[in-house]
């Protein structure tokens, strides 16, 4: 009995850090209850930036800064933003050749970049359900449908498979609305949104169904068939549906809201896209 009263006293003084820990995880509880309140009721995150960045190698912002016109046209601030973004992508992620493809630094920095734009909004921008990124120099053939494809998201191999081909004439034709790896970072989007309970997946969700709720609507559908202004792909089904709209979000954002300023007002909130000319 003296023994364990001694024991017992030797340990009174953690007590009051057992109290602070509980009383800290009472608060971020607290915290992430707010989070989540203000993300329903504002429909963006409540915060999507760092205290510290993370910064690209002068060979990579290199190529960021010539080759990607959406990072020149952010502020300074949002720049160190981007780069954070690209440079944990790039060190997350795995970049696998295939068909002996050599993956190279400018083709890493480009990928990341398409897929942390697309993300920009959020505060999870980091795609989860993906670790790998398999590259083809072309169109390859996937065993899931034995069919030849540009690109796919595999979630059960946790990879985005691309051909740079059609990646590279995607990303470099900004007028077309045909953007691959847009298309296939939203279809990785939509599945970790379906699957998670964070603010971000809640409110992609929540739009995702305003939106079809809305293109449920006689007279959207009448203009959606007489503009003709999505192009045939985009009625496969809903996830391709959602997967041309941000193509067409990104790069052509006036004409679309033209066309479409409901819609466009969906997509611009869905995924928080408040910057530059958007």
């Amino acid at each position: 009995m003296t023994l364990l009263l001694q024991t017992y006293n030797d340990y009174t003084w953690l007590a009051p850090y057992g109290y602070g820990i509980i009383l800290l995880g009472f608060l971020l509880y607290l915290f992430k209850l707010f989070e989540n309140f203000y993300g329903s009721i504002f429909n963006k995150p409540l915060f999507r930036h760092y205290l510290v960045y993370k910064k690209l190698s002068n060979s990579q912002l290199k190529i960021l800064k010539e080759e990607f016109s959406f990072y020149g046209m952010l502020s300074n601030k949002l720049q160190n933003q981007f780069q954070h973004r690209v440079s944990t992508f790039i060190s997350e992620k795995e970049f696998i050749g295939r068909e002996n493809l050599q993956v190279t630094e400018r083709m890493k920095v480009l990928i990341s970049a398409i897929a942390c734009m697309l993300s920009f909004g959020r505060k999870n921008y980091n795609y989860g359900l993906i670790n790998y990124i398999l590259v083809y120099p072309k169109e390859f053939y996937s065993k899931i449908n034995d069919a030849y494809h540009k690109g796919e998201f595999n979630p059960k191999g946790k990879a985005l498979v691309l051909s740079w081909k059609d990646f590279e004439h995607g990303y470099q034709i900004t007028n077309d609305n045909r953007n691959l790896g847009i298309h296939e970072f939203m279809h990785a989007m939509q599945l970790e949104a379906k699957q998670g309970s964070d603010g971000d997946s809640s409110r992609f969700e929540k739009l995702f169904q305003k939106i079809l709720k809305f293109l449920t609507q006689a007279e959207i559908k009448e203009k959606l068939i007489s503009t003709r202004y999505f192009r045939d792909y985009a009625f496969t089904n809903q996830y391709e549906f959602m997967a041309v709209l941000a193509e067409y979000f990104i790069e052509s954002p006036k004409e679309f809201k033209n066309q479409f300023p409901e819609l466009y007002d969906y997509t611009k909130t869905l995924l928080n896209f408040n910057f530059v000319n958007y």
